[in-house]
C-alpha cells in the first residue's frame, strides 16, 4: 500500500472514529442572517422521497416537488451511502426550501462502504478499501458525475443548482464547484474529509463550510483565509460545530440529545445558506 493511501486511511479512521477534542475555532465567519429553525427531527425515520433514474444514474433519491422548479439542490452522501439520517436531512431541506433535492447513488454499480468494516483491520480489508477509493469512490469520478447532474438540471430549465456533501462528498462538492465553467451555483461541505486548502484556490462560487471538532484546524483556517479574499466571501458561510465527524449524516445518533441539537442546527443553517445564495425563502 502506498504511503499516500496509508495517510488517507489514517485520516479517515480519525474522522470516522474520532477522539473528541476541543477546537480552537468556535467563531462564525460570514454570519448567515437567513438561518432558520426546523421542526424536531426523528430518530426512527422513514424517508419521504422516491427513487428514480436520472442523469445517467439508475438510482437517485428525489424528495420535494415532483418536478424541479427554478432551484434544485444535489446531495453527495458520505462513504456509507443512503442512510435514513442523510435522507431525513434532504427531506428537511426540500420541505423548507420548497425545492427538489436529489441524492444520486454515486457508488453504483458498486456498493457503499459497510459501517462495520471501518477501519480496516487486516491487510485484505486495507486492500479492499484502497480499491474502493481508487474505484467507485474516486473523488474525481464523483466530481464528473455531480457536474453531469447539474448540467442535466440546467438543461431542463433549472436556474440555480446548489450542492452539499458530507465527508468524502464534501470534497467532491468543493472540487466540482472549482471546475472551469462549473454549472453549480453554490456548494457546501459538512464535516468534510480529505480536504486541502488547495481545493478552494479556483473556487468561484459561494461556499458553506461546516466542520466538526475532527477536521484539521490548520486546513480549515487556510481555506477560510483563501475564501475571505474572494468576491464569493460575501455570500459564503461558515460555522464550526462542537461535535464529531459524521454528526449530520450516516453516523448521526438522533437518540442523543446533543447530536440531535447539532443536527437540527446544521440543517437549519444549510437551509438559510441556500436561501441566501439562491434568493428563495427558507420557510
Amino acid at each position: 500500500m502506498s504511503s499516500s493511501m496509508l495517510s488517507r486511511l489514517r485520516q479517515l479512521a480519525h474522522h470516522l472514529y474520532p477522539t473528541l477534542r476541543t477546537s480552537r475555532m468556535s467563531t462564525v465567519h460570514n454570519t448567515n442572517d437567513a438561518c432558520c429553525t426546523i421542526a424536531p427531527v426523528k430518530s426512527d425515520y422513514v424517508p419521504k422521497g422516491k427513487y428514480k433514474p436520472y442523469a445517467g444514474f439508475s438510482k437517485v433519491y428525489v424528495t420535494g416537488p415532483e418536478t424541479p422548479g427554478k432551484v434544485a439542490i444535489v446531495c453527495v452522501y458520505d462513504i456509507f451511502g443512503f442512510k435514513p439520517q442523510t435522507q431525513q436531512g434532504a427531506d428537511i431541506l426540500a420541505e423548507k426550501l420548497k425545492a427538489q433535492v436529489l441524492m444520486p447513488d454515486f457508488f453504483e454499480p458498486g456498493e457503499p462502504w459497510p459501517v462495520d468494516q471501518f477501519p480496516p483491520k487486516t491487510p485484505e480489508e486495507q486492500k479492499k478499501l484502497q480499491e474502493f477509493f481508487g474505484g467507485i469512490a474516486k473523488p474525481t469520478d464523483g466530481v464528473a458525475r455531480l457536474i453531469n447532474v447539474a448540467k442535466t438540471l440546467k438543461s431542463e430549465g433549472v436556474e440555480f443548482v446548489g450542492a452539499y456533501g458530507f465527508c468524502w462528498g464534501g470534497k467532491v462538492t468543493i472540487l466540482a464547484g472549482s471546475q472551469d465553467a462549473t454549472p453549480l451555483d453554490a456548494v457546501s461541505a459538512v464535516h468534510p474529509a480529505m480536504l486541502s486548502h488547495d481545493d478552494v484556490t479556483k473556487l468561484s462560487i459561494p461556499l458553506g463550510l461546516y466542520p466538526s471538532n475532527d477536521e484539521p484546524v490548520d486546513e480549515i483556517k487556510q481555506i477560510l483565509e483563501i475564501v475571505s479574499k474572494k468576491p464569493i466571501s460575501e455570500k459564503s458561510d461558515y460555522k464550526h460545530y462542537d461535535s464529531f465527524h459524521g454528526f449530520a449524516a450516516a453516523r448521526a445518533d438522533l437518540n442523543d440529545a446533543e447530536n440531535k441539537k447539532h443536527y437540527e442546527d446544521l440543517y437549519g443553517r444549510l437551509c438559510g445558506y441556500f436561501s441566501k445564495v439562491s434568493g428563495i425563502p427558507c420557510e
